[in-house]
């Protein structure tokens, strides 16, 4: 027997109608590439909004096209997520930090019809746009006043929205309709893009809203420091207008000095991003021997949180919400908010507990399973490689069968490729990563990736990637190498090499020369070994500053 309910699509647009009607005070407020800010209510961003869906109409973009965005945290991206999906088109967000190789791949696997991008990397489609549609609109996000010189034909974006009616009535379509396109370069080969929906989307929006209970609230200003071009900023763009709470976004502009002196003069309640960033921010305030007015809430996530760092955010009464999740996820799949009974514990365990990776959110499924696929027990003993579900985890990825059949077990499970162990209280702790990915400043980089454009350089026998240890990035690459000569090739020679492959951050900052890699029993280099001969490594800046 089927209830007697009505369905309504769960629709991204539905979030912006609502925004506007039931919390008109909410703001966005941004730093602009312009140098200046803005700032700007709901309602005020939803006419602009529909402006911009009635001209990607007018330009003929249609359900199901991809248009992309190359931009920074602002009010124009905000924008662009909500026209380009309010029409049933799919908003590719594209990171600027990706190479050259992995960029012009990712457009041309979307087939993007519009890209649209900040004035800052102008430079970086000059380069590459001979390797792009040639179909391609390009529109920079400015007004006429600022546009750039550009070696390629550009509509201005404020041009692109004047005249255009400040209303529209939204669509309806299957809530099931991509909304969104995330690449993620987190393995071996071409990045694979992550499509989301619009139920997924909407869903991991009240996910995030409920579970991260701490940094949400109507009226209070949250700071998205993860990019919008990453994981939909963790769904920020979306949870925060549903719940009324206001967004301050930061532009270009992320180092501690300009994010403490926004945060202290917008007055901002919770921030959101990587420990890289945090560590900045933690060195400004203690510059300035206090802490931006009316901070109360962090949110930490890309790369496991320092104890330290919970640790110094903790004795400011700034509550720490450590959480974990994947591109793959949409991509929040744990929060850190502890239970209300771990709040009244000793503050050292409550640090303790804020240093795992937090408890699954509300619509995602945990499982660990041993070499064989059985699931093994939740005890905080038992460690296997982790697996997810639920209604904001791919079931695939984007026109890539290959790669979908390797991330799938038999029961439709995604496997994150992490080792891991949930403990009785369902807290995550990640204990490795079964695929030995580096992960520097957040951001992935495959070790496997580096070791054969490597081994393509005659010099170089055999090599692999393994990260270390770094105070700033979490983790930065290195190569340990044999020679396959007398002459061994220099550091700089084999960065010059590989550089074409890979983003600038990428590349490995030394070169470890050894006669011979540890090897398993079955002809495989043992990581596990090398990492236990290099116990005592340390990366070249630590030994500059010892």
């Amino acid at each position: 027997m089927e209830g007697m309910m009505m369905h309504r699509p769960l629709l991204v647009s539905t979030i912006l109608e609502h925004a506007m009607e039931a919390h008109k005070k909410g703001r966005i407020t941004s730093v602009r590439t312009e140098g200046d800010i803005h700032s700007y209510t709901y309602p005020e961003a939803g006419a602009r909004i529909a402006q911009l869906a009635n001209a990607l109409q007018g330009m003929g973009i249609k359900l199901g096209d991809r248009v992309a965005t190359l931009a920074w945290n602002g009010y124009r991206h905000f924008e662009l997520y909500y026209a380009i999906s309010g029409i049933g088109a799919v908003c590719h967000t594209i990171n600027p930090r990706l190479s050259a190789e992995q960029l012009i791949y990712i457009v041309n696997h979307a087939e993007d019809r519009v890209l649209f991008l900040d004035t800052t990397f102008v430079p970086i489609i000059a380069a590459v746009k001979e390797h792009l549609p040639e179909d391609m609109t390009y529109v920079i996000m400015t007004d006429r006043a600022h546009m750039p010189d550009t070696p390629f034909p550009a509509l201005c974006y404020e041009e692109l929205l004047e005249g255009q009616p400040q209303t529209i009535a939204w669509p309806e379509f299957d809530e099931n309709t991509a909304c969104g396109l995330c690449y993620t370069s987190g393995t071996t080969g071409h990045p694979k893009g992550a499509l989301y929906s619009h139920r997924s989307t909407v869903l991991h929006a009240f996910t995030i809203a409920i579970s991260q209970r701490h940094s949400f609230g109507e009226g209070k200003s949250i700071l998205p420091v993860v990019p919008l071009f990453h994981v939909n900023a963790w769904g920020l763009p979306y949870a925060a207008p549903l719940i009324g709470a206001s967004l301050v976004m930061p532009g270009p502009a992320m180092d501690g000095p300009s994010l403490f002196k926004l945060m202290d003069q917008e007055k901002v309640y919770s921030a959101w991003g990587v420990p890289t960033v945090w560590m900045g921010l933690l060195a400004e305030i203690k510059a300035q021997g206090r802490k931006p007015d009316n901070f109360c809430d962090v949110v930490i996530g890309g790369s496991a949180a320092p104890k330290s760092m919970i640790e110094s955010f903790e004795k400011m009464d700034i509550d720490v919400g450590h959480a974990w999740g994947m591109t793959e996820m949409s991509p929040v799949g744990t929060h850190g908010c502890l239970p209300q009974w771990m709040e009244e514990l000793p503050f050292d365990e409550q640090i303790a507990a804020k240093a795992k990776q937090g408890r699954r959110v509300f619509g995602v499924e945990l499982k660990i399973v041993d070499d064989d696929g059985n699931p093994l027990p939740h005890d905080g003993k038992a460690i296997g490689e982790l697996y997810v579900r639920g209604n904001a985890v791919v079931s695939g990825y984007f026109r890539n069968e290959e790669a979908t059949a390797k991330a799938l077990d038999a029961e439709g499970w995604f496997g994150t490729g992490d080792v891991a162990s949930i403990d009785t209280e369902g807290f995550l702790v990640i204990q490795d990563r079964a695929k030995d990915l580096i992960k520097s400043g957040g951001e992935w980089i495959s070790s496997i990736d580096l070791e054969n454009a490597a081994l393509s350089l005659p010099g170089i026998a055999n090599c692999a990637a393994i990260g270390v240890p770094h105070p700033r990035w979490d983790e930065r690459p290195v190569l340990v190498a044999v020679a396959a000569g007398d002459e061994k090739p220099s550091l700089e020679a084999i960065r010059d090499h590989i550089a074409p492959h890979f983003a600038k951050w990428q590349l490995p900052d030394d070169v470890i020369w050894v006669e011979a890699l540890p090897m398993t029993a079955t002809g495989k280099v043992s990581k596990l070994n090398l990492r236990k001969q290099l116990a005592d490594y340390q990366h070249p800046e630590l030994r500059q500053t010892a």
